[in-house]
């Protein structure tokens, strides 16, 4: 981390938004029930800024919960070329924290899969997810933290909107299909340009992705644009669009599974009680 000792302002900004992320981490983690006594979470880091970020607060907020649990890094190395695998064991090694590297080619499939100039992150994702459950079963993680922020939850529900015709997201929470893991994301309340700068101030040996990072005209990237000039042009519109997937209301929207609107009927008395008041 760069010395800040003999600049005061820039210290002072650091401090803010540690303790803002801290708070927003602890509240989410409080609100979804993300980590219990007892718990080992599993920390996915990638070498990107969330997930640097994430284990940063995560140990931060460790050394004064007022509940155990032990936290274990681990990096799922894709054998992309060029990738530098000294990187994050020293890091790790100098923060003194407990780490694993699973090595996994993922990306030899994905390339011989997929068509060139298609988008990758689909199966590159799949198979990522398949290897870190079955890595956290081995070691007995009950807890697996991603390290998805805020904006990446509302890019995902405007993703599957336009493009899969369901009103979904990332839940700050999450059980696996076969039930065996919990999958949590405690930066769920963060912004990211607070994890940007918080990340830039810390100086985290970032490490890019040349898997999927590279790739033009994303989807996602087409989402993030129109998320960031909504928010220029009207300045508090994305908070507010993420506190209205905190306050659903199932029977103004359309999904019969979701609400009995077939059993939706007039109550008995209703007319005779119009009567009265219209005499």
């Amino acid at each position: 981390m760069m010395d800040l000792s003999n600049r005061p302002k820039e210290k002072l900004e650091l401090n803010k938004l540690q303790k803002r992320l801290r708070r927003l981490t602890g509240q989410a983690i409080s609100d979804f029930n993300m980590i219990e006594d007892g718990d080992k979470v599993m920390v996915c880091l990638s070498g990107g800024k969330d997930s640097y970020t994430m284990l940063e607060i995560l140990r931060n907020l460790q050394a004064s919960a007022p509940i155990n649990f032990s936290i274990v890094a681990v990096n799922l190395d894709q054998k992309q070329p060029g990738f530098p695998e000294h990187i994050l064991p020293a890091y790790l090694e100098e923060l003194g924290v407990d780490f694993h590297i699973l090595e996994r080619d993922t990306y030899s499939i994905v390339k011989e899969i997929v068509p060139e100039g298609k988008t990758t992150c689909g199966l590159c994702s799949r198979l990522r997810r398949g290897s870190l459950y079955g890595f956290a079963e081995e070691i007995g993680a009950t807890k697996i933290a991603l390290g998805h922020h805020r904006d990446d939850i509302l890019e995902t529900l405007f993703l599957n909107m336009f493009f899969g015709g369901k009103l979904k997201s990332m839940p700050p929470k999450l059980l696996s299909d076969d039930g065996k893991h919990v999958v949590i994301r405690p930066l769920a309340y963060c912004k990211e340009k607070d994890i940007e700068a918080f990340a830039t101030m810390k100086e985290y040996p970032i490490i890019p992705c040349n898997l999927c990072g590279s790739q033009e005209n994303l989807q996602r990237q087409v989402v993030k644009d129109m998320l960031q000039k909504w928010e220029v042009e009207f300045p508090g519109r994305t908070e507010t669009m993420f506190s209205a997937m905190q306050n659903v209301v199932p029977s103004h929207l359309a999904d019969t599974e979701l609400f009995d609107f077939k059993g939706l009927k007039q109550a008995p008395d209703a007319l005779n009680r119009l009567n009265i008041i219209s005499l």
